[in-house]
C-alpha cells in the first residue's frame, strides 16, 4: 500500500502516516477502471502497482483509477503512528478518504515511495505480505522515511485483491525489525 498507505498541501512530506493525520482535502474523482491483468495476476504483480500508483514527481497526477483496481470492494486503510507524547493511534480510512486526502501533497510535491524487502506467507487463497519501503520526495532523492506495509491479499481464482493495508514508519525508539530488512 502500501499503504498505503494523497493530502493537503503539506509544509513536509516526510512520511506517509504524518500525511495522513492531515485534514481532508476536496472530494478528487477516481474513475472506474478495469484491473490491469499484469497488476493482479501474481502476488508480484500486485505489490509492485500498490507502490507505482502513488509515486510520482511533483505535478504529475496519481492513478486513483487503477489503485482502486487493486482492492477488495470495501477496502480500509490502517495508517498506525504515535502522538508527540508517544501514545499510539491509527487512522483508518477508506480508499476515497485515502485519495482525497493525500492527492494535493503528492501531485504538489511529489512523492516516490519502493519496496526495499519483503517478507511473505501464504497459504491457500490468502497471503500476507510485509513490505518494507524507502520513502522520497523524487525518485533518487533522499530517503525522507522508512517503514512497514502489511498487506493482506485474496486469491479469488482469477485474480489478487489486497482485502487490507496497514502501515507504520521507523522513527527513534522503533527501528525496522532487521528480519524486515535486506
Amino acid at each position: 500500500m502500501g499503504m498505503r498507505p494523497s493530502y493537503l498541501v503539506l509544509a513536509q512530506l516526510a512520511t506517509a502516516a504524518s500525511l495522513v493525520a492531515q485534514a481532508p482535502a476536496a472530494h478528487v474523482d477516481v474513475p472506474t477502471i478495469a484491473a490491469r491483468p499484469e497488476d493482479v495476476a501474481t502476488i508480484d504483480g500486485i505489490v509492485k502497482a500498490y507502490y507505482d500508483v502513488i509515486s510520482g514527481p511533483a505535478g504529475q497526477p496519481r492513478q486513483w483509477g487503477r489503485d482502486r483496481t487493486l482492492y477488495w470492494p470495501g477496502i480500509r486503510f490502517f495508517a498506525a503512528s504515535e502522538k508527540k507524547d508517544g501514545t499510539p493511534v491509527v487512522r483508518v480510512l477508506t480508499h476515497q478518504e485515502y485519495v482525497d486526502q493525500t492527492d494535493p501533497g503528492f501531485a504538489k510535491n511529489g512523492f516516490d515511495e519502493h519496496e526495499i524487502h519483503r517478507v511473505m506467507q501464504r497459504i491457500g487463497n490468502i497471503a500476507h505480505v510485509m513490505s518494507t519501503y524507502e520513502s522520497r520526495r523524487a525518485a533518487g532523492g533522499p530517503v525522507t522515511a522508512r517503514g512497514v506495509n502489511s498487506i493482506d491479499l485474496y486469491w479469488d481464482g482469477a485474480r489478487w485483491w489486497i482485502t487490507a493495508a496497514s502501515w507504520d514508519d521507523e522513527r527513534p525508539g522503533q527501528p525496522i525489525p532487521k528480519e524486515l530488512l535486506p
